[in-house]
């Protein structure tokens, strides 16, 4: 059932005609098909009744998209409709730019065509393929406004084709795909965290997705082309004051409604307003020894001489390289962590001219005092062309004995090598570990057996995660450093959200999360596809927990636009910056021990 109002379309400000319209030019005995409602063609199940016939409709035009998705929809004009809430009174039809008669919105027109379903990512519109379009005058159509959402995601279907406007406010809780294809993920209520971040794979996640789809609006730009010239929907462009991070709030979303890649509302006016949500100041944290965790995003230096460009990951040319370190450097010195573990860092030696020692350098230039060393592994770690690394400031911790790493079992393909580091505190006796990891990413390629996608949300090589983390505890009580000390920190890209298999099996290990023990309240640090969750994770073993003073992510990267990059192509120079914000993909993670008087 509907929970909303039909109202009047004020917006398109036409008288209708009176009658079904003006006439059809047709020859000596020929008389006009009738014409159907659209509710009877669209039903009230995903699939038309009506599939491949041929069929007649006629109706008002209520947006006009043929110049960027090759048609237009239309709805039954007010009064028209087959009376039934439980089918949509509109539809798009396939009318190809350069199609003539033009349409345009508020035309009141007749269609003939055959009835289709257009498949895209899981979502079925129903369309009709015209083979004729006559424009018999102007009309009026009605807009529902809507506000709530629908008590199931399936009751999305009775507005499929529908004039809509959105009378609540929207959260934005993804931009990933705003710079590219002109479009923001939004929702009804908060934002959306992915299902295994709160819940292990089975019926509450399941749940959760419901839900999330349930309340789940992409708003889009109705075109299909990639990297739009302007965002016309945005009240205001997008720039530093105004960056649209996930979280900001939108109001007036009107538009038409789409069954595509998802339930979409391909607008036909600008947003109303936004409520930008504030780019966070770096965490106030108390005083200890500060470890980070910093997936650097593919940090790679050609041939350290400003050529060698372009590499296999990262920046296209030199000038993307210098732009991507100073961001980084900009959020490394802004967290002054005593120890960094890295990922994402160009697998090219330890020496001069090594991604990993110019980034050091920079660090060091821009921050004096800092006095950061590299911990040289000799080589690797591992044959990836990247790997995982890590950094620390002399002054205040002492590496003790040589860095190790895992390179048997799951480790020997597909996963970044571990390398571990035992630290002595300064001025103390305290003794404790770093492990760097980095697991295979969720992405499908060359995934078979029990790596493949077992649709439960943990996505594809989920069973080649869950093993690494059974050997990585392994490795790591052998003591692999000879020094045990207090305790031993796993951090790192786990590729896996918190309730999650690989995650689950560290915890029965005796691994404990340090946002769960520091009460940190939905953490997240990643934004895939609009919803939120964790990839990046500090584990502490039980001897760490006392010295446990504060855990904390900051949300410089997963809720900003790439268009604030260091990348040049298809963005505005206007938008960058040397400053943390979108210096990475991955939020960077911060947990402070205190080893003083504990």
């Amino acid at each position: 059932m509907r929970n909303t109002t039909r109202a009047l379309g004020l917006a398109l400000l036409f008288v209708a005609v009176t009658g079904c319209g003006l006439p059809e030019v047709l020859g000596d005995g020929e008389s006009a098909p009738a014409a159907l409602p659209i509710g009877r063609i669209q039903g009230a199940e995903t699939v038309s009744p009506y599939l491949g016939e041929s069929v007649d409709i006629q109706g008002v035009v209520t947006g006009n998209f043929v110049a960027g998705m090759d048609g237009f929809f239309m709805q039954d004009a007010v009064g028209e409709d087959d009376g039934d809430p439980t089918t949509s009174d509109g539809i798009f039809v396939t009318w190809p730019r350069g199609s003539l008669p033009k349409v345009r919105r508020g035309d009141r027109v007749r269609v003939s065509g055959e009835v289709t379903e257009i498949e895209r990512g899981g979502g079925s519109q129903t369309a009709v393929k015209a083979a004729a379009v006559n424009v018999l005058g102007r009309g009026a159509a009605p807009v529902t406004d809507i506000e709530a959402p629908p008590v199931s995601v399936e009751d999305w279907e009775s507005y499929e084709g529908m004039w809509l406007r959105i009378k609540v406010p929207l959260t934005v809780t993804g931009n990933d795909g705003l710079l590219r294809f002109g479009e923001l993920a939004t929702s009804f209520g908060s934002r959306q965290f992915s299902p295994t971040e709160r819940h292990p794979p089975g019926q509450a996640a399941d749940a959760r997705h419901q839900d999330n789809q349930r309340r789940r609006l992409v708003l889009d730009d109705n075109r299909d082309g990639e990297y739009p010239g302007t965002l016309w929907f945005l009240p205001e462009p997008l720039s530093a004051q105004t960056p649209l991070r996930a979280g900001s709030v939108v109001h007036g979303a009107e538009g038409i409604l789409q069954h595509m890649m998802g339930w979409r509302l391909q607008l036909t006016e600008p947003l109303e307003r936004i409520e930008q949500a504030p780019r966070p100041a770096v965490p106030e944290l108390p005083e200890g020894i500060r470890v980070a965790s910093f997936n650097l995003f593919n940090w790679f230096n050609g041939d350290g001489q400003g050529r060698g460009f372009p590499t296999a990951r990262g920046a296209a040319n030199v000038t993307e390289m210098n732009r991507q370190r100073d961001k980084l450097v900009a959020a490394i010195v802004a967290l002054k962590p005593d120890v960094a573990a890295l990922m994402e860092v160009e697998n090219d030696g330890y020496g001069r001219s090594s991604s990993l020692a110019q980034l050091v350098a920079a660090l060091n230039t821009q921050w004096p005092d800092a006095g950061y060393r590299l911990v040289d592994a000799g080589k690797g770690p591992g044959e990836d062309v990247m790997r995982v690394a890590m950094i620390h400031r002399e002054n205040r911790v002492t590496p003790l004995g040589e860095p190790r790493v895992l390179v048997d079992g799951v480790f020997s393909s597909r996963h970044r090598v571990p390398l571990i580091q035992a630290f002595r505190v300064a001025g103390g006796d305290a003794v404790f570990n770093v492990v760097a990891n980095h697991f295979k990413s969720k992405g499908c390629t060359e995934a078979a057996g029990a790596d493949l996608d077992q649709r439960d949300g943990q996505s594809c090589w989920n069973a080649t995660r869950t093993q690494a983390a059974r050997e990585l505890d392994a490795w790591l009580k052998t003591a692999p450093t000879g020094e045990p000390g207090k305790g031993t920190l796993i951090l790192g890209d786990l590729n896996s959200h918190a309730q999650e298999d690989p995650l689950r099996a560290l915890h029965e290990a005796g691994w404990r999360d340090a946002f769960a023990e520091a009460g940190v309240k939905q953490p997240y640090s990643y934004n895939f596809r609009g919803y939120s969750a964790r990839l990046d994770h500090a584990l502490l073993s039980a001897g760490l927990l006392p010295h446990l003073r504060a855990a904390a992510e900051w949300h410089i990267n997963s809720d900003e636009s790439e268009a604030f990059d260091y990348q040049r192509q298809h963005r505005d120079a206007s938008w960058y910056a040397p400053d943390p914000y979108r210096s990475s993909d991955h939020d960077p993670l911060v947990v402070v021990l205190d080893f003083g008087t504990r």
